[in-house]
């Protein structure tokens, strides 16, 4: 397996890094986290201008690649710069659903709108019925002639406000946590029975609670071929895993290069605190986790191309787990080499952190990648 950036992938980086350098610095991501939108319709049109939104689509479809691990160096640039962008709620969760799921007219119709960034998706999935369980669904797909009704009710939808459409799990079989039965729709936020509450993550990440009483629905491919709607849910939420995994690893980096910069230039006593043995410590142990993080972010989202598969299925959780705790810890590091300043609206580095409290409750958080681990190994 090759753990090195390719060539290509660094590339993007660097030009995606310079655009969001130029466009989203800290002061005018608070302008943006302030606005009534919560993101940037320029910034989106200048992502979708460099490609970044046609990555994991593939040419047929107007895209310009079909694997996930394309989208490693962009979730990775958009962490860093702690982007409020709408990318993993349409060009990961919602590309990848209607790749996966949608009929031959539907991704001919939906994927190169994704692709020119023309339309945006919302993923609504998570329920409240049993937390961190991937197939806990009670919402409800009703069959009524040629069309189809959604009720229930899904706590986190990212992005809703920004979505022409939300792609919808809902059953039609089985009951509560049953792994089958599970079908993708597409529902207009717009229409009649569909109630939004919207409200910001901890991130300033906009999101909102979906309520669906009778919505009309539209079906994403075939709810009775059981197979693959069960094989489109893994891969949605496999690709979701590999960008959350990406986007700390990106947040890490961000909180990494404030506190060096901070320690090498902050003077206490006549001395840069740097030069304190306790600190220097500290930023080695960061300097570790956040080199670990890489790797394990490569193995993600080289894993999320084979998703389904007993090996992929396990790399990821690996990869979320080991992530997930050495970003808590390279954050909580990272205020505390700061102080006081760290914990303030103003400055960056409290905001790395709560973006990676974000990013590792997305898709089942540390300790639930440790429990289903452990059953694996049972």
């Amino acid at each position: 397996m090759n753990f090195h950036i390719s060539e290509e992938h660094q590339l993007l980086s660097e030009s995606l890094s310079r655009l969001l350098g130029d466009q989203v610095g800290f002061e005018q991501r608070r302008a943006i986290a302030a606005s009534a939108e919560g993101w940037s319709a320029e910034v989106w049109r200048q992502l979708a201008d460099l490609g970044v939104l046609a990555l994991g689509i593939p040419e047929a479809y107007g895209g310009l690649s079909e694997a996930a691990a394309d989208r490693l160096p962009v979730a990775q640039t958009l962490g860093r710069a702690l982007s409020l962008e709408p990318y993993l709620a349409t060009a990961v969760l919602g590309s990848t659903a209607v790749l996966q799921a949608g009929s031959e007219a539907q991704k001919n119709a939906l994927l190169p709108a994704l692709a020119s960034g023309g339309l945006r998706l919302a993923w609504a999935h998570d329920e409240s019925g049993e937390r961190h369980n991937p197939t806990w669904v009670d919402t409800r797909a009703t069959h009524e002639g040629a069309s189809w009704r959604l009720d229930g009710h899904k706590a986190l939808v990212l992005h809703a406000n920004a979505a022409g459409r939300l792609v919808v799990s809902a059953r039609v079989a089985g009951q509560g946590g049953a792994t089958q039965g599970i079908a993708l729709f597409l529902v207009d936020p717009g229409a009649a029975g569909v109630a939004l509450r919207h409200f910001r993550l901890v991130d300033d990440t906009p999101a909102a609670e979906l309520t669906l009483q009778g919505a009309a629905a539209e079906a994403l491919g075939d709810p009775a071929d059981a197979a693959r709607q069960a094989a489109a849910l893994r891969a949605v939420l496999d690709a979701g895993t590999a960008a959350a995994c990406a986007g700390m690893v990106g947040a890490m980096e961000a909180a990494f290069e404030l506190t060096t910069g901070y320690v090498n230039t902050r003077k206490q006593f006549g001395r840069l605190i740097g030069e304190y043995q306790a600190l220097r410590h500290r930023v080695a142990e960061m300097r570790v986790g956040l080199e670990v993080s890489r790797t394990m972010a490569m193995a993600a989202a080289l894993a999320a191309d084979g998703a389904g598969s007993p090996e992929a299925t396990t790399e990821l959780l690996r990869a979320k787990l080991v992530i997930g705790r050495q970003a808590r810890m390279v954050g909580q590091a990272a205020i505390q080499s700061h102080g006081g300043i760290g914990m303030t609206e103003e400055y960056a580095v409290g905001h790395c952190l709560r973006r990676i409290h974000v990013l590792d409750q997305l898709f089942g958080d540390a300790d639930a990648m440790a429990a289903r681990l452990a059953r694996l190994g049972a």
